[in-house]
């Protein structure tokens, strides 16, 4: 197992947790709350942007860094979260595209679309988190 994968990165973090006595802090009310905060910090980036400059943030040096940071908190409490809990974040990632391919099938193309709130209907769309 390496460090790149989803287990070495998580049996890093646990290392790192316990090297500063952190595991009683780590519960999964303490890992939710700031996983939440962390994804704030990524949406601040993100919160007086045009659509436009969104699309570029990642061409400033200063800007591509905050959001790779970012990045990499949210992915650290998901990831001390779900090993706290015993989830596996892969195969619940997995399961959950399996069902979603179910509850929101892809709509055929070139098809035209009927209104009243049935099958390819745009009010119905969700987002695939769902």
């Amino acid at each position: 197992m390496t460090d790149d994968d989803v287990a070495g990165l998580q049996r890093r973090l646990a290392e790192f947790a316990a090297a500063r006595d952190w595991q009683p802090y780590h519960t999964p009310k303490n890992l939710a709350a700031a996983l939440s905060v962390e994804a704030a910090e990524l949406l601040e980036i993100f919160q007086w942007l045009t659509p436009e400059q969104a699309e570029r943030v990642m061409e400033e040096p200063e800007s591509a860094h905050r959001v790779a940071d970012e990045v990499a908190d949210v992915l650290a409490y998901l990831l001390q979260f779900c090993e706290v809990l015993g989830v596996d974040p892969l195969a619940a990632l997995a399961a959950k595209i399996d069902r979603n391919e179910v509850r929101f099938p892809a709509r055929k193309r070139g098809g035209g679309r009927g209104g009243g709130g049935g099958e390819g209907d745009p009010s119905r769309d969700r987002h695939s988190s769902e």
